[in-house]
């Protein structure tokens, strides 16, 4: 699905994500080619947010920048992010110590006890896998 095929609601919310990750004012066509959408449609969807509480200042031109302090609503991942998740918490817990490696753990119960059902069982059921460390590769064949 492309981005402008998105639900609105969640075009605005990648708008968002797209404006925190720039600390500097961003142009409105970089944010448009970033989000995938027509430099008028980023134009609307940035007027909606300002109209809906979000500190954008800039204008077309100059650059767009998310002043800090907006609050986002709840975190919502999706399939992709999740699988990015579970990816990178397995790969910690296979390869760091033991605080990192139950850090990851933990973080895995905490997303998935907030997540919708059918997302959390896509956490549960992810069949990513990290292989073995080169530390710990080696360390099995020698012995």
């Amino acid at each position: 699905m492309s981005r402008s095929a998105l639900p609105r609601s969640e075009r605005l919310m990648q708008l968002l994500q797209a404006l925190r990750r720039h600390r500097r004012p961003v142009t409105g066509q970089a944010l448009a080619e970033e989000t995938g959408v027509s430099l008028r449609t980023l134009y609307r969807d940035i007027a909606t947010l300002q109209a809906q509480g979000a500190d954008i200042e800039g204008e077309a031109g100059l650059g767009y920048v998310l002043r800090p302090g907006f609050l986002l609503p709840p975190l919502m991942f999706s399939e992709d992010e999740i699988e990015a998740l579970v990816l990178g918490a397995r790969w910690v817990a296979s390869r760091a110590d033991e605080g990192l490696s139950d850090a990851a753990g933990h973080l895995i119960a905490k997303i998935g006890a907030v997540l919708p059902a059918d997302l959390a069982e896509r956490l549960e059921t992810s069949s990513l896998l990290v292989g073995p460390s080169p530390a710990r590769a080696r360390a099995s064949t020698s012995s």
